[in-house]
């Protein structure tokens, strides 16, 4: 199946963000990012709950919300009534990690678990069986426009393998740092089919569906159907 791809806001003027998002789903975007820090798990403040909502009423795509927060079971309520489609919470952050998936899924929201470039898969283990997606950094999360981190492609196959052994073939595994159309290619052949790209759509300049379009492109393996 081709790869979704989900821009994230956090490249997009702030101050237009209703358009922003307009233009990408205009261009074929699947899903719409949103990145929600908190100035403690990562060194960067960025929006909450009523920007969420906000965007709810502004689009009918499907709302990717990436909780990169300490205590994050203390909001995942707040943000499900906002409007989020998906909630992913970092490993790193969350003591309670089933607890709080658990709470996440009963709340009507897909779960996700995201994961630092550092930390080993051995850390997702015990999480895999409740989520429908995991989210790898491939960049230190906090900030846009940073270069992709090579090695993240062996732990995206890595944790391929690891889904197709334990027969998890809904669970999606999204990519989230340095995603351009010179790496996107190379993550989705090692089994992404999400990729997250900030700065490679809405600031590389252009029409934002045609970069929608090249990373799509760049990320076509061989037996995907082009787009209809």
């Amino acid at each position: 199946m081709p790869v979704k791809i989900a821009p994230s806001i956090l490249s997009a003027d702030f101050a237009r963000l209703a358009e922003a998002v307009a233009a990408a789903e205009r261009g074929g975007a699947d899903w719409i990012h949103v990145d929600v820090m908190d100035g403690h798990f990562v060194p960067n403040l960025t929006i909450g709950p009523p920007v969420v909502a906000a965007l709810r009423r502004v689009t009918e795509l499907p709302l990717d919300v990436h909780l990169m927060i300490e205590e994050p079971a203390r909001f995942i309520e707040a943000f499900a009534e906002a409007g989020a489609t998906t909630l992913t919470v970092h490993v790193e952050a969350d003591p309670h990690l089933h607890r709080t998936l658990t709470r996440i899924r009963e709340l009507g929201v897909s779960p996700g678990v995201a994961i630092n470039p550092a930390t080993p898969l051995s850390a997702l283990e015990d999480a895999l069986p409740y989520v429908d997606l995991i989210l790898v950094m491939s960049v230190n999360p906090g900030f846009g426009g940073q270069r992709f981190i090579p090695t993240s492609t062996e732990k995206i196959a890595r944790l391929r393998r690891t889904l197709e052994e334990r027969h998890l073939w809904g669970v999606e595994i999204e990519v989230d740092g340095g995603i351009a159309p010179a790496t996107a290619g190379d993550v989705a052949a090692a089994g992404a089919s999400v990729l997250v790209a900030g700065a490679a759509v809405f600031g590389a300049g252009g029409d934002v569906g045609e970069r929608i379009a090249e990373l799509r492109a760049a990320a076509r393996v061989e037996g995907d159907a082009p787009p209809r």
